[in-house]
């Protein structure tokens, strides 16, 4: 039983009938002449080198910055690697590290698993459906200012909505940007709210392209819903999973405003990641040089991440 649900899957993945012969559709690349490949070189060749330059230049720049101790003024002596030591056998930086995973983690899984499940769900037949989509993209619309300023209003002080209605649930008065341990909490959670949005957008988008058909095809072959789920949609929208990961991690790592504008980093570095840690250094300690060494780390990752989840990419092909 278990094996025919898999080959009823399988078919369904691949638009079959249940129990028809198929006949898989195949993209035949087409060859480009040697003068239309010229004519595509010469086109993007511009491009290229205003990227290349546009790019280059700061890129180098910081480089000379973060092999030297100057200053935002002044580059200073050539100091070699001192700066990626220092900063990597310096315990704020590994508490920044730290933060960063957790919040980079929930941030990218907390905000894809609610925004698949509301793309499942307006992929149903519900009343307005159109209306709840347009109302659920205002997380990510709404400016990050606003939104920050609205969850301070909510939960920043004892007499705050949120605070107020725990004290009257005899729950005690929480300090939720007081705690450390709270504080980093409520900044994860920010996140998944600002950034579902994206994730559900990205999802739909990925649902657009599956027939119902499909499912009714898995239905017919006795397939339940969790293995339609597990065996239809994971892998038809695994691709474009990938791709929102990839976006979604760089977003987390780079996001200075969410955390910024709702804690400052605080308390006491709770909720201190590394591109706060960089902007403190640099803009407030004036050590130029590590600062931008912590940035080229952050870099490194970044592109070491991207590389393994498009190789994921590349391989979730359905077959």
């Amino acid at each position: 039983m278990t094996a025919s649900i898999d080959t009823g899957l399988a078919r369904a993945r691949r638009g079959l009938a249940p129990g028809g012969p198929g006949r898989p559709a195949r993209n035949r690349a087409s060859r480009l002449t040697s003068q239309t490949t010229r004519t595509f070189f010469w086109l993007i060749l511009p491009s290229v080198l205003l990227l290349l330059l546009i790019n280059g230049y700061p890129l180098v720049y910081a480089a000379i910055q973060a092999t030297h101790n100057g200053s935002l003024i002044d580059a200073g002596d050539f100091v070699g690697f001192d700066n990626f030591t220092s900063v990597l056998t310096s315990a704020a930086f590994w508490k920044a590290t730290g933060f960063t995973l957790v919040f980079t983690v929930v941030g990218v899984f907390g905000s894809w698993a609610v925004g698949l499940g509301l793309a499942l769900l307006l992929r149903t037949k519900i009343p307005a459906g159109a209306f709840f989509k347009v109302l659920l993209l205002l997380p990510w619309v709404v400016p990050i200012v606003v939104s920050s300023t609205a969850w301070n209003w909510l939960v920043a002080t004892p007499d705050s909505p949120v605070p107020a209605l725990f004290r009257t649930l005899g729950l005690g008065t929480p300090l939720f940007l007081a705690n450390p341990t709270l504080a980093a909490v409520m900044v994860c959670i920010f996140k998944v709210w600002v950034s579902f949005p994206f994730m559900m957008m990205m999802s739909s988008s990925a649902l657009a392209s599956v027939d119902n058909t499909v499912y009714e095809a898995a239905s017919v072959d006795g397939a339940t819903k969790w293995q339609q789920f597990t065996g239809i949609t994971l892998p038809i929208t695994a691709r474009s999973t990938y791709i929102s990961w990839i976006l979604m991690t760089i977003f987390c790592v780079n996001d200075f405003p969410t955390i910024y504008l709702l804690t400052g980093g605080g308390p006491v570095d709770a909720t201190t990641s590394l591109v706060i840690y960089a902007y403190r250094v640099v803009f407030q300690n004036f050590q130029t040089g590590p600062g931008v060494a912590v940035a080229f780390i952050m870099t490194l990752t970044l592109v070491v991440v991207s590389a393994i989840l498009y190789r994921q990419i590349r391989k979730s092909s359905v077959e």
